[in-house]
């Protein structure tokens, strides 16, 4: 036992010193990349950096190993049990510096198209559609890791020869099994092509108004005006009708309705209107309409129509131009709010008549 550790000892320091200069050659290396990298204006290789550091480390040192290992002095001290796992272990790794390089794509995109802009359309193009493909390709790398490393095993590989042969109905009994996933994956790719909503669209779902804040593979986070989350599955988008506000642009019309008396001068109100939209922030200069567009016995309403850049914009501008159009009436027109007229006619006093005296009361009695 002794005599088979002493023959072990030249190895395990040869591993050692294998491993210590690869960690620090790799480390020396990276902090020249690094300070590199800070130096220029580039965000990518930054992203590269930061994300790749770790894989490609450990990455580094399991080819190190795998080399000493084939030396030819050393391969009969290595068990096969041992280079085994090694090479299981370089698959996980490899699978892992892959999905890691996603994420050096994402952050370089995120940089590239900003979605804070007003005119934010390419980007939500751009986002959407990266979000989804980036977990499809996370999802087909780890599909395909766990195929190879499956494959390494002799048994496996002499089966595979069994399961193509069988591949037609292995596929209907698993696509009968997992028609929803199937349905659910191919719904991802489709919005990702597709495109009938995006990341931070302004949408109506279930009767609840609210913005795409997350796209996954199975379901969409709507967050909700008043903060709540929505989660809707993916394939509603596909299969169910629902309002999308910022399809081709985010500018919107907002309506304000007001009902006034007859009385009121349509001509002076069209011009407090206007007066109010150039005064605001949130319009955008482009609509500016004030027309009557119903009459009942009673009233007549007014129809305000104002552009401004987005949803959330158009709402404060409505709310603002209903306060200020009805203060202007109050103010300048209050005969012309809307009132309930009716017709008072004064009864003729009959006690007092003395021609109802002469007719014994029959006028009074008629009347």
């Amino acid at each position: 036992m002794l005599a088979n550790i002493r023959d072990l000892q030249p190895l395990i320091w040869l591993y050692g010193m294998a491993l210590l200069v690869g960690i620090a050659g790799h480390y020396v290396v990276f902090r020249i990349v690094r300070h590199l990298t800070k130096r220029t204006r580039v965000t990518f290789d930054n992203a590269l950096v930061n994300h790749c550091y770790r894989p490609l480390q450990w990455i580094v040192i399991l080819l190190i190993v795998r080399v000493v290992g084939k030396l030819p002095n050393m391969k009969s001290h290595v068990p096969e049990v041992a280079e085994h796992a090694l090479a299981l272990v370089l698959i996980a790794i490899v699978a892992w510096l892959l999905v890691r390089t996603t994420y050096v794509l994402e952050d370089y995109v995120l940089n590239r198209f900003d979605v804070g802009v007003k005119d934010n359309l390419e980007a939500r193009k751009i986002h959407t559609q990266f979000r989804v493909l980036k977990r499809i390709a996370i999802v087909v790398v780890g599909i395909l890791a766990f195929g190879t490393m499956l494959m390494t095993f002799d048994t496996v590989r002499q089966l595979g020869t069994t399961i193509l042969a069988s591949a037609g109905v292995v596929g209907i009994v698993v696509g009968m099994a997992a028609q929803r996933t199937i349905a659910t994956f191919i719904a991802g790719l489709q919005i990702a092509i597709t495109q009938p909503i995006r990341v931070d669209d302004v949408v109506i779902v279930e009767n609840e108004w609210g913005r795409i804040e997350e796209i996954t593979l199975t379901y969409v986070v709507v967050k909700i005006w008043d903060l709540r989350r929505l989660i809707v599955p993916i394939t509603y988008f596909i299969e169910s009708p629902f309002q999308n506000w910022t399809r081709t642009s985010a500018n919107i019309l907002g309506t304000v309705f007001v009902y006034t008396d007859y009385t009121v001068p349509v001509e002076a109100v069209r011009e407090e209107l206007h007066n109010i939209l150039k005064k605001s922030d949130h319009w955008d200069g482009k609509v500016c309409v004030l027309q009557a567009t119903n009459a009942s016995d009673r009233t007549m309403e007014l129809r305000a129509l104002m552009s401004a850049a987005d949803a959330s914009v158009a709402w404060t501008l409505r709310c603002e131009v209903r306060e200020k159009l009805i203060e202007f009436i109050k103010a300048e027109y209050p005969q012309a709010l809307p009132r309930v007229r009716a017709e008072l006619h004064r009864l003729e006093d009959c006690s007092d008549s003395d021609e109802n005296s002469k007719h014994g009361g029959e006028k009074c009695k008629k009347d």
